[in-house]
């Protein structure tokens, strides 16, 4: 257990058994993250020696910012919306080519208190993980909704969800 943190124990803990599945598997991870701000790698970066295993985390909150640093095409976000399926793939996937990272997983959401629409309420969240071997059309995504449980509280849990993704063993599931 790190007792010198200021992150979450469960949050440091999950990091901590990311970092060691992906060491033991060979992996380097990157991460592209909006709603979470740099969360997810700050979790990672908690744990002595990830650097076997973090190649690099973007902290893409803008548009802006997710077209100039992963690539991800204007038309997607104006179709679709920052906080679809459609752009955390985009996401991952140029993570994982600007990176050159064997695993990469992006989180992109609806952290709160504002920004929800009744489609895309406060605690929507989007994930997606894309792997170095993979077929590119293949999608890995998957949507969940948290609830308002608090920006905190969303974010956490979107971090949680995140790390999980970065298990070796997450490769059957979005």
């Amino acid at each position: 257990m790190i007792a010198d943190t200021l992150l979450p124990a469960e949050l440091v803990e999950t990091a901590r058994q990311v970092v060691e599945a992906n060491r033991a598997a060979g992996r380097r991870v990157a991460v592209a993250e909006s709603c979470t701000g740099g969360l997810v790698t700050a979790a990672l970066t908690e744990i002595a020696g990830c650097s076997d295993v973090i190649e690099v985390g973007y902290v893409t909150y803008s548009n802006k910012a997710k077209m100039a640093a992963l690539a991800v095409n204007g038309d997607l976000i104006d179709t679709f919306g920052a906080v679809s399926i459609a752009v955390a793939w985009a996401m991952a996937q140029g993570a994982l080519k600007e990176s050159g990272a064997d695993v990469a997983v992006a989180v992109t959401g609806v952290a709160g208190p504002g920004g929800g629409s009744a489609k895309k309420p406060v605690g929507t969240v989007v994930f997606a993980r894309a792997e170095k071997a993979g077929d590119p059309t293949d999608v890995h995504a998957i949507r969940r909704d948290f609830g308002d449980r608090g920006r905190g509280g969303i974010r956490l849990q979107a971090a949680l969800c995140a790390l999980e993704l970065l298990m070796p063993a997450a490769s059957g599931t979005p």
